[in-house]
């Protein structure tokens, strides 16, 4: 597990940290020492002239600024992306290609600065997820290599940082033979906290029958599934000069959600905790409009016999960039208190932007304590009582 799995892979950079004697130095208690996500040039430079030690002492916490404890570490992250260096190796084009925000923060992200920004908001643990595009790219052999990789590595974390971190294991969802073995990997072995998804692979969505036998192994273990949206091949770049995450997140998001109900995903394995980014995207929205559509085909409708609202309200949403009047307003218009998570999008957005708008929101104590810890903990019941 961990580093020493990079081998076999086909970054063949990652050989050098193994080899190097790298492995041996990331010690359970220091939490500090991982390799930071530079760029390939930059990796081999330093690898080359400054050797392994200064790599891996670049994102390292100064023990004069210890975690904060006490009252102020209380919530818990389920929209927390890790860059690993192996997948920035892989992916650090198109990583920076989806984002408009600042690229310092991703090229230099670090558990340890994670550990930091956490400290500074209050997060006590983090549930990690890929950042985009994930890993369905490049054919499923990449595929299926990168998601082992990138899960070892998040697994690795929550071994060596005990209770700061937790993470959703990443499976290339339209390989299904590959993402049920890494489904039952991860789960089993690796001790995931649930299953990440994006919202649509090629233009597909979630709902479609292709993508059925993974939602009914994820069923049959009452897993959690956390879908981050993506940028659909259909809907890149449609208007000059507006970036895709800025408008065209929240309709993907919008549109997973709807392929899950009319395809009958959501009743047919009613035992998943499905989880949504950013307030749900526009679904909070479209909610009333949407159960039109759905009461007016029958064929639809049949899919779902306790009706589209009653699946569109068991569902799970983070708040992520969504502690604002009225994506907050629409969605708990939709849902109660207790479908609501905290999540931060670190390290595309401060945590401090989602932690700061939920804490000046008007809440009552017991809904932000809610939204902000106790939810999590019954859906993640190994948190409980972790401050």
């Amino acid at each position: 597990m961990g580093l020493q799995s990079w081998k076999g892979c086909t970054l063949g950079e990652i050989g050098f940290l193994e080899n190097s004697g790298v492995a041996r130095r990331l010690k359970q208690e220091d939490c500090t020492r991982y390799p930071s996500a530079i760029s390939r040039r930059e990796f081999l430079k330093s690898a080359g002239l400054a050797g392994v030690g200064a790599l891996l002492e670049s994102g390292g916490l100064s023990p004069q600024n210890p975690p904060l404890t006490g009252a102020r570490v209380k919530r818990i992250d389920v929209h927390h992306h890790i860059l690993p260096p192996p997948y920035m190796l892989r992916a650090r084009d198109r990583v920076l290609a989806i984002s408009d925000r600042d690229h310092f923060r991703l090229l230099n992200w670090t558990p340890a600065g994670a550990i930091e920004e956490m400290d500074k908001t209050g997060i006590a643990t983090a549930i990690t997820s890929l950042g985009l595009p994930g890993v369905w790219f490049g054919g499923a052999r990449a595929a299926r290599t990168l998601a082992r990789t990138c899960n070892e590595y998040a697994a690795k974390m929550v071994g060596d940082c005990p209770g700061r971190f937790g993470f959703f294991a990443a499976v290339p969802l339209p390989d299904q033979e590959g993402s049920l073995w890494e489904a039952e990997y991860a789960l089993d072995v690796l001790k995931a906290d649930g299953i990440g998804l994006v919202s649509s692979y090629d233009n597909k969505w979630p709902g479609d029958v292709s993508f059925a036998p993974v939602f009914e192994e994820l069923n049959r273990r009452k897993a959690v599934v956390f879908i981050h949206p993506a940028v659909p091949g259909c809907c890149d770049h449609l208007m000059p000069g507006i970036p895709a995450s800025t408008i065209e997140f929240l309709f993907d998001t919008t549109r997973a959600i709807t392929s899950l109900l009319v395809n009958g995903t959501f009743s047919r394995f009613p035992d998943i905790r499905f989880i949504f980014c950013h307030a749900g995207g526009t679904m909070p929205v479209l909610a009333a409009r949407t159960a039109a559509f759905v009461q007016r085909h029958k064929e639809i409708a049949d899919r779902l016999p306790k009706g589209a609202a009653f699946e569109l309200r068991k569902l799970y949403y983070d708040v992520a960039n969504s502690t604002n009047p009225s994506s907050m307003g629409a969605l708990m218009n939709l849902v109660p208190t207790s479908q609501m998570l905290f999540g931060s999008d670190f390290p595309y957005v401060p945590a401090a932007v989602t932690a700061d708008g939920l804490d000046h929101f008007g809440l009552s104590s017991a809904d932000l304590q809610a939204i902000s810890r106790e939810n999590a903990t019954l859906l993640f019941p190994r948190l409980k009582g972790r401050d």
